[in-house]
Order: structure tokens, then sequence, then C-alpha cells
């Protein structure tokens, strides 16, 4: 994915600073969707990707209270604060709420187009990460109801002829179950195995896994 397609979002009220802004990131080449308001950011907002570039003093709803309300909704969109110098403790705050960069006025055009590479970059990481899970999720999904509990005791670290004797069936019949697995969640290992269980939510019994 060219990090160039996912938009990059500008909420400030102050015109001149939207427009400043704009020019800058689309003679770096990024798509770029300007908004007056937080209000408006979350009236328009989507799942198309991109990361959020955030005046942290607007009237009605200031940059704080809109990287909440995006946690609240569940949202993922990195957000970059740009703050004024007296503003730098409320920047602060918005990082240990989960902010990956302030950039204090007037900022530094380098600066701010190194922190938005590395938004994009950190949400489409995040994006793929969510993406293997619900594929891993849905490779477990395929499994039988007997795989799924061989598969639970495996990953709790038992070999096969305890698994057998808890789950009451032959050791032989483990081992086909076993290659069932491998082939239906695609792995090509044990450790991999244990990573797919695992990414799916699967949770252990026996063994380590108790």
């Amino acid at each position: 994915m060219n990090l160039n397609d996912e938009p990059v979002l500008i909420v400030d009220d102050d015109e001149s600073v939207r427009d400043s802004l704009r020019a800058l990131l689309l003679s770096a080449g990024y798509r770029v969707r300007a908004f007056a308001s937080a209000k408006a950011v979350l009236e328009t907002i989507d799942d198309e990707g991109g990361c959020l570039i955030a005046d942290i003093r607007m009237p009605d709803m200031d940059g704080l209270e809109l990287q909440s309300e995006l946690v609240r909704r569940g949202c993922k969109l990195p957000v970059i604060i740009v703050t004024g110098h007296g503003d730098v403790p409320l920047a602060v705050r918005a990082m240990q709420a989960g902010a990956i960069d302030f950039i204090e006025k007037p900022y530094n055009d380098d600066a701010l187009l190194v922190s938005v590479k590395r938004g994009l970059e950190q949400h489409r990481l995040t994006s793929e990460t969510e993406r293997e899970r619900e594929t891993r999720a849905d490779l477990v999904k395929t499994l039988t109801p007997r795989e799924r509990e061989v598969l639970e005791h495996v990953i709790g670290g038992m070999p096969n002829k305890l698994v057998a004797f808890e789950l009451g069936i032959s050791p032989r019949t483990v081992e086909i179950h076993r290659a069932h697995l491998m082939e239906k969640t695609q792995a090509g290992s044990l450790p991999e195995l244990v990573r797919i269980a695992f990414a799916a939510g699967v949770v252990p019994k026996g063994g380590d896994g108790k």
C-alpha cells in the first residue's frame, strides 16, 4: 500500500493555518481533507485510514476532546497535535492519551512531514495486524469441535499421548487431528500454529495452560 494513498485529515479553526498545512501536504504528494471544527471531522470520518492533524485549542471541542471521542468510538486514527508554546503541558497530556506526536507553532515543515509519515506507517501496520488477526480467526473457525479441543491442548504444551488420554482418543487420532490443524490454519510449524491460535483468541488447556 502506498502511504500517500491514505488521507491526512486537518482540523483547525484558523483558515490560514488550514490552507498552509493543506498546501504543504499536497506538495508532498498526500491526499488532504481539511475541517474547520472537530465536530465536522466526527460527522464525516470513516474507515479509509490515514492520520489526523488537530489543533489543540478550538472552540466547541478542542483537540484533546476530539482525541478522546475518537478513542471512545474505537477509531484508531493516529493523531498529531499542533500546539502553541503555552499548550505544551496539554500536548503532553494528549500524548499520554495516545497521540503520536505534538508539533509546536510555528511548526517546522520537515518535522511535520516526518510525523505524518510515521503516523501513516503506524496506521498501516495496525490495520495489517487487525486484518491478520481476523484472517487467523477465520481459519480457526474452520476447525471441527474435536480439532478445536486438540488445538487447545496442543498449545497448552501437552504431548500427543497426554492429549489422547485427556480426550479419550488414540494417539494416532491426535496425530491426524494435528495434521488437519496445520493444514486448515496454514501453519508451517508448531510455533506458528501457537501464534495463530493466540491471535485468534484460543485459550490453552492442560499442560502449561492448565
